[in-house]
């Protein structure tokens, strides 16, 4: 049984908290937070935009500390799962790894690219897990295009465009400092760089367009180059939609035989599906396939916790969780910043 202790019970460290749930081999045996109510187990304070607002939680069998350092110190805990905000990923995580610990901790990996470097090397040198917590491979829909792109099952990838729109994240203090989360051109936009990165490999380059904010980008347009001249994608990002769509995400994605379309939009309060995962292909057909999974709010959640539990109980690394790819992911949503101020396009190497 891999024990977890969670740091931070904001939105996201219920969020784990809940998905841990049903985890095969594990459960949630500490948490951590300053907050005296959420560890007396009054979490009705928390919201975020999807899912549930917190409740009243049990927490007899759970140990409580108000002080993280005490969770990293208690031998009984196996896997760190550190839910705090962006700025405070990198000292928590290089505590928790020269703790002996081995460790999740949610994207983004860091504020910064120096930061993310210093984690992985830590990490290394240590012989340590890092794994960061990037879920969106793991909702059933980009689980789906992720298989199709990386099987070839529909033949080659030609050209693909992602978007992802929420309005200003008011939810809370810390989501709303973007000194502290780095803006959503960072906080949210990278899901789409990791992604890009996890179906596509690391681009020669960026082109984009968008609105910078106190030094971070607000809303981006990229064009991602790679050495295929003929290999066309793109993504659309950002936090300027009015409050009445809080969050949107969704694909088109053209393969040779096929064309894969997704739309999903919270609207008022209301989660609207305009567009289920759609196959069309190229004989006419279209259809809407089953995809696996239940409908639980955070069963992606699930999903990813059972690959980082599998993770600590071989020893090795899942690529899809790597603190390589997290941090590369960060790289291009700087990189995507850089070619805003200047106009141009951007190379990853630098020339």
């Amino acid at each position: 049984m891999v024990r977890i202790g969670i740091i931070g019970i904001g939105f996201m460290g219920m969020t784990h908290y809940e998905a841990a749930r049903k985890v095969n081999g594990a459960e949630v045996t500490a948490i951590s937070t300053r907050n005296p109510a959420k560890l007396a187990g009054d979490w009705t304070s928390i919201q975020g935009n999807f899912g549930p607002r917190g409740g009243q939680v049990d927490l007899s069998s759970v140990k409580t500390y108000s002080d993280y350092h005490d969770l990293l110190a208690d031998p009984d805990i196996d896997l760190v799962d550190i839910c705090l905000p962006l700025d405070q990923h990198e000292r928590v995580t290089l505590e928790s790894i020269a703790a002996g610990k081995a460790t999740l901790v949610e994207k983004a990996i860091a504020l910064d690219v120096a930061a993310a470097d210093r984690m992985v090397q830590a990490a290394q040198d240590a012989g340590q897990l890092l794994m960061v917590a990037h879920v969106l491979p793991f909702f059933p829909e980009f689980a789906f295009a992720a298989d199709a792109i990386m099987s070839g099952k529909y033949g080659k990838l030609r050209a693909a465009h992602f978007r992802r729109m929420i309005s200003p994240p008011d939810w809370s203090d810390d989501m709303a400092d973007i000194s502290k989360t780095g803006g959503p051109g960072i906080d949210l936009h990278i899901h789409d760089t990791h992604f890009i990165g996890w179906v596509c490999g690391t681009p020669r380059g960026v082109s984009s367009r968008g609105i910078m904010e106190g030094g971070y980008a607000q809303y981006l347009d990229t064009q991602y180059l790679f050495d295929d001249p003929e290999l066309t994608v793109s993504c659309t990002s950002g936090g300027i939609s009015a409050a009445g769509m809080p969050f949107a995400h969704g694909f088109e994605i053209y393969l040779e035989r096929a064309t894969l379309l997704y739309d999903f939009a919270t609207l008022g309060s209301e989660p609207t599906l305009n567009r289920p995962l759609t196959v069309v292909h190229d004989d006419g057909s279209v259809e809407e396939p089953t995809l696996e999974g239940d409908d639980e709010w955070c069963a992606a959640f699930t999903a990813e916790l059972q690959v980082a539990v599998d993770a600590v109980q071989s020893g090795d690394e899942p690529r899809l969780l790597s603190g390589a790819l997290a941090r590369d992911a960060l790289k291009l949503c700087y990189h995507e910043a850089a070619s805003i101020e200047s106009g141009r396009p951007v190379s990853m190497n630098g020339d």
